[in-house]
């Protein structure tokens, strides 16, 4: 244990809490959840990556650092009004049940490679479009608040990307303060209640909700996170890291939760030299990440009234920034070959519509309709070489 890798975690909390969060809450929001289900939620996934950072940081003496998918809560924000709350959740067990399976079984490596990395890149750029033009749309508005919020983003993004977001949040809320706007008289440090829903099941839901959780989760934030820790010159274990976030998706799926998996930019917060010069030294500060997630998790009725008195603006402005670098991966992943480029932008285009067919999203119409072009477009080069 040290006091950097104690801070280390803090900063990892504080940074997930104050730009992801707003996403689940947005997604909340979206789908009209009462403010039960959206406490229940918040708790949910706190608890859930609380109680895996601290137990696989202890597990592994590696700086295992896990979140909730926030690609996964943007895409519910578009998807989650479209079903009955207790199908959303059906469809929450039955992505977190596949991640489990294909988490302990290793076969992860080999399913993502069956879908072109461009496409799914694409696809997750169409989740996050709307965020970032919701971000400079609401310029149009009451301009101080997200101006407040892009200016300190920018300006500290310029010196230190680990606190751009959260410079950005103060900055806003003062802006929001100063112009009338904050409404925090709610707030209220009390126990949160959680709400067990019981799971329906649905082809609708299931499809369009669950199989694109899935993929974005095992994607966009598995498959990043494993590549954190190993960068970081460690060995991770991915049949049990997977596994065992897909495993904890399962159990807390009732409460809320959409995801709980491998975190990637918070993660680089507590797996680099300011945890502890000694990489051995470091996984205290995913056990301590954890442990303030928990805190969090506990009072998470206090945190919702906190940021339900944020106003929409800044909502809007933070959300947007802090899945600017989500969104800039997804695009220059999506353009990255040249062979892929024509179906990764009909994925993109196709995610980015909106388009609902069959009670079905646009996420999951997005990836049929880009693999079936890349199939289509790579079968054509095939033949023209084969002559």
């Amino acid at each position: 244990m040290s006091v950097s890798a104690v801070v280390a975690g803090f900063i990892a909390v504080v940074v997930s809490y104050s730009g992801p969060m707003v996403v689940v809450l947005t997604a909340a929001q979206a789908g009209g959840l009462t403010t039960g289900q959206t406490t229940s939620w918040v708790w949910a996934v706190s608890l859930g990556s609380g109680i895996t950072c601290a137990v696989l940081s202890l597990w592994t003496r590696m700086p295992v650092i896990t979140a909730w998918s926030t690609p996964g809560a943007a895409l519910l924000v578009t998807s989650l009004h479209n079903y009955p709350y207790a199908q959303a959740i059906g469809a929450f067990l039955v992505a977190a049940v596949a991640i489990t399976v294909i988490g302990f079984s290793g076969l992860f490596g080999r399913l993502i490679a069956k879908v072109p990395t461009a496409i799914v890149s694409a696809m997750l750029a169409g989740i996050l479009f709307a965020f970032g033009t919701d971000l400079f749309r609401s310029l149009g508005g009451t301009p101080l608040v997200p101006a407040a919020v892009l200016v300190g983003y920018v300006v500290v993004k310029r010196f230190s990307a680990r606190y751009a977001v959260l410079c950005g949040l103060v900055l806003g809320v003062v802006a929001a303060a100063a112009s009338g706007k904050l409404h925090l008289s709610g707030v209220r440090l009390a126990l949160a209640r959680p709400e067990w829903t019981t799971p329906a099941f649905s082809v609708a839901a299931i499809v369009g909700i669950g199989i694109p959780l899935f993929v974005v989760t095992m994607a966009s934030q598995n498959a990043p996170g494993l590549g954190v820790l190993t960068a970081s010159g460690y060995r991770p274990n991915d049949r049990l890291l997977i596994g065992s976030t897909g495993l904890t998706s399962v159990l807390l799926a009732p409460f809320g939760s959409h995801a709980i998996n491998l975190a990637a930019i918070t993660a680089a917060i507590c797996t680099n030299e300011e945890a502890h010069p000694d990489p051995r030294r470091r996984y205290p500060a995913g056990v301590f990440c954890g442990l303030f997630y928990i805190v969090v998790g506990l009072f998470g009725s206090a945190l919702l009234a906190l940021f339900t008195g944020l106003p929409k603006e800044l909502v809007a402005a933070i959300a947007g920034v802090a899945l600017l670098g989500a969104l800039m991966s997804g695009l220059s992943g999506a353009m990255q070959q040249p062979d892929h480029r024509e179906a990764a932008l009909v994925t993109f285009l196709v995610t980015a519509s909106g388009l609902t067919m069959f009670g079905v999203g646009s996420a999951f119409w997005g990836l049929v309709l880009g693999v079936l072009t890349h199939g289509v477009l790579t079968a054509r080069r095939r033949a023209v070489r084969s002559q």
